[in-house]
């Protein structure tokens, strides 16, 4: 399945550009679900997959209902601790959502969609379309699930289930409760959720498109983006510039702005990574207002059949002996447009932490760079390169 992750700055369109993307694609014959927690004009606004035209469905994230729904199942799974307790149970009816709920309601539906619980009434969809949230918020969430899986591993580690049959002892020793299983299976039934998020996000046909108007808040906030995307190694497909002015206006302030984005795309051209194209919607003198409104700018969108990312972006080098330095293993991971000042890095165990300014990864190291020592690291022309010196007493000698 193909899938496109829509972001940006806010205010420049981006809504209306995954929608105009869903319906290109549609058009062009392959069944799409366009997933968006806004509402699109035109579009169905139900929860579950609706027929918006030939090909085209949409399902709206509804994070109330999966806030109370979720709460309600962790209420009634936790029944006997909380009569332990004396707690009282909560009802539906007074359950209000809470911040934050939003970006886990939202790959709640992505996991679905992923998982294929989700089908168009004539088989499964070939392209996903996902309106994410602003970009620093949309960052966030789709390093969400590789986190929280992170979590839950050091919290309840599965190795612990295998004492599963010493618990009652354990609880009478202590005096206290211990987990249930059923803590340890909601935490199992969570991570395989999670899994297919992940996968989702990092499969190689996943890939970001980047809503922007030109402008001088919007290339910084690009320019930032640029790192972040490139830490959790995601690749951006298209850059769109939205809401486009005309170029040739006899009225000197509308002239003025179309000069001043015209000069931001300019420098779009000249930034952008190599094979990453620009596209421009123009601006409509008004918001979409439905179907008819969408296909005028779904030409100005490329096609979703451009293939996926590429190799692994980051990728091992071998370095021969030097004088003075042994053979070591070179990590490389390309962050462009990071600086060195906001750079850090950090071994802890089996996993590197790294940090690029506002942006912050833990990755757990192939089992080669396990059995080695940090000797070193450098950022050059936007890549950083990590050394690895063999650990001679983890390293298999050689005779």
């Amino acid at each position: 399945m193909r899938t496109v992750l829509v972001t940006g700055p806010g205010g420049a369109g981006r809504t209306t550009v995954a929608a105009a993307t869903a319906l290109a694609a549609a058009r062009s014959g392959r069944r799409t679900l366009l997933i968006s927690a806004d509402t699109v004009p035109g579009f169905p606004d139900g929860p579950e997959p609706a027929e918006v035209t030939g090909h085209l469905y949409s399902a709206r994230v509804d994070s109330g209902a999966h806030f109370r729904g979720e709460l309600l199942e962790l209420q009634n799974r936790a029944a006997g601790a909380l009569e332990l307790l004396g707690a009282n149970r909560l009802d539906g009816e007074e359950l209000t959502e809470l911040p934050g709920s939003t970006p886990l309601a939202l790959l709640h539906t992505l996991r679905r969609a992923a998982e294929g619980d989700w089908a168009s009434p004539e088989a499964g969809y070939e392209v996903l379309v996902v309106d994410l949230p602003p970009l620093r918020e949309a960052l966030a969430l789709l390093a969400l699930p590789e986190q929280l899986r992170r979590y839950l591993r050091r919290l309840l580690p599965q190795e612990r289930q295998a004492a599963r049959a010493l618990r009652p002892m354990l609880a009478q020793l202590a005096g206290v409760p211990m987990p249930a299983q059923w803590l340890y299976e909601a935490a199992a039934r969570k991570d395989a959720e999670l899994a297919a998020v992940q996968a989702l996000i990092e499969d190689r046909a996943t890939t970001v498109r980047l809503v922007a108007e030109p402008g001088p808040a919007a290339e910084d906030a690009l320019r930032t983006a640029r790192t972040g995307l490139a830490l959790h190694g995601l690749r951006v497909d298209t850059l769109v510039a939205g809401r486009v002015l005309p170029r040739h206006s006899s009225d000197p302030w509308f002239a003025g702005l179309a000069a001043q984005q015209e000069k931001c795309l300019d420098h779009w051209r000249a930034d952008r990574a190599p094979g990453t194209p620009l596209c421009e919607v123009p601006h409509l003198g008004r918001d979409p207002r439905g179907l008819d409104d969408l296909g005028a700018l779904a030409p100005a969108v490329p096609d979703e059949r451009a293939p996926g990312r590429a190799d692994d972006p980051w990728w091992i080098e071998e370095a021969p002996a030097e004088e003075g330095r042994e053979r070591a293993l070179v990590w490389c991971l390309p962050l462009p447009g990071a600086a060195k000042s906001d750079l850090r890095l950090v071994r802890r165990g089996d996993e590197l932490m790294l940090t690029v300014g506002p942006f912050h990864r833990i990755v757990r190291l192939e089992s080669g760079l396990r059995r080695c020592t940090v000797s070193g690291a450098a950022l050059h022309e936007g890549v950083l390169r990590v050394r690895f010196t063999p650990d001679p007493a983890l390293w298999p000698r050689t005779p």
